[in-house]
């Protein structure tokens, strides 16, 4: 496996001068290893001089990088769909775009039928290579990038200054590379709810009794049940459906705005990729009713004055289920520190920054050491 980066200049967008070879005897011979498929890589073309015209983050619209003519982008915004489109996983997206497996990370990226990738934006390894296993459900949504790679690379910055454990050289020093723009699959989901739910809460009290000559104040707890009908609804419920950033990032970067969200529409994917689902529809529709769980279970404790919670139970019907398949614009970009790679993800719509940095041992053991001299000290001061 030939994990060497490529030589030739970092292009973030793959904008490079269209060409139209043909695939390597390799990879029409089948070789699954084969690295050098290439296919042509005109895009949506410039009405002025003919040139490839790519999304423009800043402005929402595409612009010819060659001649500067700009062309708007005409879409509504996203509808919700119904349920039984999601029961039957069909939609015919590989009709209009193709697979690129990275043969280092595994990333698959989902790319219009008229562009090739160069790079993986996940690992940065060139050992890409043309699948035939096609994306079958087309997305019906997109929430298109809104801020700019320098913006963003600007926020990582920030947020490099920010990380308090990471050794100072890296805080000051770390710069970030390699950022491109990758839109990721997602479902959201809206929903009405019924629910029945019991559950035995607790309420602290106090009792003073004497021992030893002493006074001692105990606390207790009074338990007491309570049980009822609850109706609530919810709208779009954000379930991450690609296995290339986990959902802790995912839920860290998040609001994504999904309300702002546009027709899917193949103009906004114009210079840039996006990965394929790796959790089907339904996949993502038991998660996100895990998700609508958690939160049924918070608003209806909210009702009721408490502080343990003995047991809850819950039984839940679902009503008028729709969902939006839906691409997210997120950053994906990584620094090197010490021979280690870290990787760091942008929300591409409002710049908020989630990922790892290294941490520094010294300042990690200060902090152990202040922790526990103050448990030391609050001992003491309880004992006295």
């Amino acid at each position: 496996m030939n994990n060497e980066k490529e030589k030739d200049k970092f292009d973030p967008f793959g904008l490079e001068e269209t060409a139209a070879a043909q695939a390597s005897p390799a990879a029409e011979s089948g070789d699954p290893y084969a690295k050098d498929v290439q296919t042509d890589t005109s895009v949506i073309a410039c009405p002025s001089c003919g040139a490839n015209m790519v999304y423009d983050a800043e402005t929402g619209d595409l612009y010819c990088e060659h001649c500067g003519t700009r062309q708007q982008i005409f879409a509504h915004a996203s509808e919700e769909q119904s349920f039984e489109n999601l029961l039957r996983q069909d939609g015919g997206w590989a009709e209009e775009s193709h697979v690129f497996l990275c043969r280092n990370c595994g990333a698959r990226e989902v790319l219009d039928k008229n562009e090739i990738a160069k790079t993986c934006p996940f690992c940065g390894t060139s050992n890409i290579v043309q699948t035939d296993e096609l994306p079958g459900l087309r997305p019906n949504a997109i929430l298109p990038f809104h801020i700019t790679k320098d913006d963003a690379a600007s926020n990582v910055r920030k947020w490099f200054k920010k990380r308090l454990l990471a050794p100072q050289k890296f805080r000051k020093s770390a710069r970030p590379e390699e950022i491109k723009a990758v839109y990721l699959p997602a479902f959201t989901f809206d929903a009405r709810t019924e629910s029945w739910y019991n559950a035995t809460l607790g309420k602290y009290y106090y009792v003073t009794r004497h021992q030893g000559g002493k006074t001692v104040r105990e606390r207790r707890i009074r338990y007491f049940t309570v049980n009822g009908h609850y109706n609530s609804a919810f709208d779009d419920i954000l379930i991450q459906a690609s296995a290339n950033v986990d959902s802790k990032s995912i839920g860290k970067l998040q609001p994504f705005n999904t309300g702002e969200s546009k027709e899917y529409r193949q103009e906004y994917l114009s210079g840039y990729t996006a990965t394929q689902n790796s959790k089907s529809g339904m996949e993502c529709w038991e998660e996100a009713k895990g998700v609508i769980g958690g939160l049924l279970k918070s608003q209806i404790l909210a009702m009721y004055t408490y502080d343990v919670v003995s047991s809850f139970n819950i039984r839940t019907n679902y009503f008028d289920m729709t969902y939006k398949y839906i691409l997210i614009p997120v950053y994906v970009g990584h620094c090197n520190w010490r021979a280690k790679l870290y990787n760091f993800f942008i929300n591409g719509f409002n710049g908020k920054v989630a990922g790892k940095t290294p941490v520094s041992p010294l300042k990690v053991t200060f902090l152990v050491l202040v922790a526990a001299a103050i448990l030391v000290g609050l001992y003491f001061i309880f004992r006295q």
